[in-house]
């Protein structure tokens, strides 16, 4: 008989369709803003002028800090208790720094290259390594406090991954046009970035409101506080949370190399940097509608790990495709849409799989870990999304890239070689690693066996 005090497991219960959405929507609102981030280094560049290896080198430095920021995150979750919960609170508390830090990033004062520096480090740290920090991984582990079921939490995925695209198109679509608009300079990117940020906000007030923590495991309460080392220890011996976290961390390498590298590909090999607003919307419309439409249906049939892994498989002939010809145009958007669809399901349930590694970790060792398996995964995607940044601005610097505030300077045949390489070849490796990582991913067919095995334990008052 099981613990009448502990969440069904996985059986849990269905979660109404208004709190799937407003747990989705609390993603579109760091989409807003982040998706605007995406091309922080075009502003940085071409707006604010600033060298591109002082870009590469500030976000270096700041993806090592930031990795640190997300364990510390990690472990502030698995000690609060509010009335709120443990993960809810920080959604709350979190939402209207955020909201400023953002608008910040963009003010960047015209003075002497330490004080840019300086600056550039101050306030790209405040909004990333700690209002982001704080406000996304408690949202990340909250889904694994709101149900226990696997395909509860699958749907939670592919409904948050169905709309925080929306974020992204609103913003990544909007920001350039309304840049111009509002003056095709750097006050104008203060003032769009306002709008968003006030945006972002208000989303994320009603996910707060709408989602709840109903996870509660009596022989949890029964535990003392882990040590540090022992509960790092634990993350370390889980091989799903290590598998979660790379598909993680090449979701953000990719999404790196298109947000970084295809501004600049519009700009100088098609000449007509408003492209590049068009191909990402293209690219993320296929994403949503084959999410919305065909990741439930695919997840039924073979599973989150067997849909990922053909997927991947699609996206590598999407991207042979684009190597046919590179600097045709047509032939990168025929690329954009077999790729949207073959990532979609890849996509969709990433943070199932985050979320599945919590109850094997908890199966393997006897300890719940949900904020730091969410803290450690993010560890991976910003630690890698940081290295990518820096190493696509540093191969950019390295070939005589040329900043301007103009955006009128032309760049030599060595940079647009550079550009043509990187969106060439950078993809490739993101594609090989998934196929390596889904080909041993083996927890889907084990899962509902550790589940039965939980709940057997839980009702004799163990973890």
């Amino acid at each position: 008989m099981s613990n009448p005090g502990a969440a069904p497991a996985e059986s849990g219960a269905h979660l109404p369709w208004l709190t799937r959405i407003a747990y989705g929507l609390g993603d579109t609102a760091q989409n807003v803003v982040w998706g605007a981030m995406g091309i922080l280094t075009f502003f940085y560049t071409d707006y604010a002028g600033i060298d591109p290896a002082m870009v590469g080198l500030v976000m270096l430095i700041s993806r090592c800090f930031d990795g640190f920021s997300d364990v510390i995150m990690g472990f502030l979750v698995e000690r609060t208790n509010s009335k709120w919960g443990k993960s809810r609170p920080w959604i709350l508390w979190m939402s209207v720094p955020f909201a400023i830090s953002i608008v910040l990033i963009y003010t960047v004062p015209h003075g002497s290259s330490a004080m840019q520096f300086a600056y550039l480090f101050v306030t790209y740290n405040l909004c990333t390594t700690v209002c982001y920090t704080a406000l996304n991984l408690p949202y990340g582990s909250l889904s694994a406090m709101m149900t226990r079921s696997s395909k509860e939490r699958d749907m939670l995925s592919i409904t948050r991954m169905c709309l925080s695209p929306w974020g992204r198109i609103l913003s990544v679509s909007a920001t350039l046009p309304l840049v111009k608009i509002f003056g095709d300079n750097q006050m104008a990117w203060v003032e769009v970035m306002s709008v968003w940020a006030v945006v972002a906000l208000l989303l994320l007030l009603f996910c707060f409101s709408k989602c709840k923590e109903t996870v509660v495991i009596e022989a949890r309460k029964k535990v003392a506080k882990v040590p540090v080392g022992k509960a790092l220890k634990c993350l370390a011996v889980n091989k799903y949370f290590w598998a979660g976290m790379i598909i993680w961390m090449m979701q953000n390498v990719i999404f790196t190399i298109t947000g970084t590298i295809l501004p600049y590909y519009c700009k100088y090999i098609f000449m007509d940097d408003s492209l590049y607003s068009g191909l990402y919307l293209l690219e993320t419309l296929i994403t949503i509608f084959v999410m919305a439409v065909f990741s439930p249906r695919l997840l039924k049939r073979f599973g989150k790990r067997n849909m990922s892994l053909y997927g991947v498989i699609i996206c590598f002939v999407g991207h042979a495709i684009f190597l046919l010809n590179p600097t045709d145009f047509n032939w990168v958007v025929f690329s954009c849409v077999i790729r949207g669809i073959g990532f979609a399901p890849v996509q969709s349930v990433i943070f199932g799989f985050l979320g599945d590694a919590v109850e094997y970790g908890q199966w393997k060792t006897h300890i719940r870990q949900e904020g730091l398996i969410f803290s450690g995964g993010s560890v991976g995607t910003k630690v890698g999304s940081g290295l990518t940044s820096a190493a696509l601005t540093g191969l950019l610097s390295y070939v005589g890239y040329v900043a301007s505030s103009s955006g009128a300077v032309a760049q030599s045949q060595d940079v647009i070689n550079m550009i043509v390489s990187i969106y060439e070849w950078g993809p490739i490796f993101v594609w090989a690693v998934l196929l390596l990582i889904l080909f041993f991913y083996k927890l889907d067919k084990v899962y509902p066996q550790i589940m039965r095995d939980l709940i057997a334990r839980e009702a004799k008052g163990e973890l």
